[in-house]
């Protein structure tokens, strides 16, 4: 059986859509924390239990008979993900599994300041400690382009601050080759980069909207300071926007512009890419 956590999520739901197109249901288990929230799923005969990583008893019920468990990391800063990762990891092999999969993050380097990538360094050496078979996914940047682009199809400006390539990834994809490692389709040990071909710049993003729209989008570079200043007054608590500045640090040192042939390979086709994503949402 394969067991994926943060079924109710994005990414996780995404994941067991696939994994039912590719298994039959009795084959896969989720753990969620409000099993009415994945109905769906058990309705679908998808095994379906309650488990989260503050309890870790509930999880080793909740992974029983797992031969594969797929942990999507938590991300909220209050609280001690690492330790929360540690729960997961341990409940997992205490329930049998042979191999754990742990959505981790590309640049996932010591240096990087984007602060969970320590995060994910942490839960990654601690995959190494288990004793069983792992593999850290570490995905590209796959949220909203409008989540770090800003508003530029209204304003006709994409200003933000200092940025570098990055191969900006959909989440469809991400979702749908991790499903294929579940399934036995490809095994990968260790860390495992899952990112679109190609690394593009806010320059690059750009140009590639201007060509779509047939208007001309300008990339407007903001000091740091200055975009910080920008956020709060448009309501931002400071020290969130300082913690997404960090993102932006990061890209432009260089931390996620990693790319590589994996997502191709799994998918069998080539992942969606930026100039994709924006045509789209430049169709709605």
């Amino acid at each position: 059986m394969i067991v994926v956590t943060g079924a109710t999520g994005g990414l996780g739901g995404a994941t067991v859509e696939h994994l039912l197109k590719r298994l039959l249901a009795d084959r896969i288990g989720v753990s969620v924390r409000d099993t009415a929230k994945a109905r769906h799923f058990a309705d679908r005969g998808v095994r379906v239990r309650q488990g989260s990583y503050e309890d870790p008893a509930a999880l080793r019920a909740s992974f029983a008979g797992a031969e594969q468990v797929l942990l999507v990391s938590g991300n909220d800063p209050a609280a001690d993900m690492v330790g929360l990762h540690r729960n997961a990891i341990d409940a997992a092999v205490a329930a049998g599994a042979r191999r754990i999969l742990y959505t981790s993050q590309q640049g996932a380097v010591p240096g990087n300041p984007y602060r969970p990538s320590d995060v994910h360094i942490a839960t990654e050496a601690i995959l190494g400690g288990s004793g069983v078979a792992w593999t850290a996914l570490r995905n590209a940047a796959y949220g909203p382009l409008d989540l770090v682009l800003g508003p530029w199809h209204q304003t006709g400006v994409i200003a933000q601050p200092a940025d570098g390539p990055v191969p900006y990834t959909d989440r469809a994809d991400i979702a749908e080759a991790t499903a294929a490692l579940l399934a036995g389709e490809r095994s990968v040990d260790g860390p495992a980069t899952l990112a679109a071909p190609t690394a593009v710049t806010f320059e690059d993003v750009a140009g590639i909207a201007s060509a779509l729209t047939g208007r001309t989008i300008k990339r407007v570079v903001l000091d740091d300071d200055q975009w910080i200043a920008d956020q709060i007054a448009i309501g931002v608590p400071e020290q969130m926007a300082r913690f997404m500045l960090t993102w932006y640090q990061a890209a432009r040192a260089g931390h996620f512009a990693e790319t590589g042939p994996l997502l191709a390979e799994l998918l069998g086709r080539e992942p969606r890419t930026t100039a994709d994503r924006l045509a789209a949402h430049v169709a709605a």
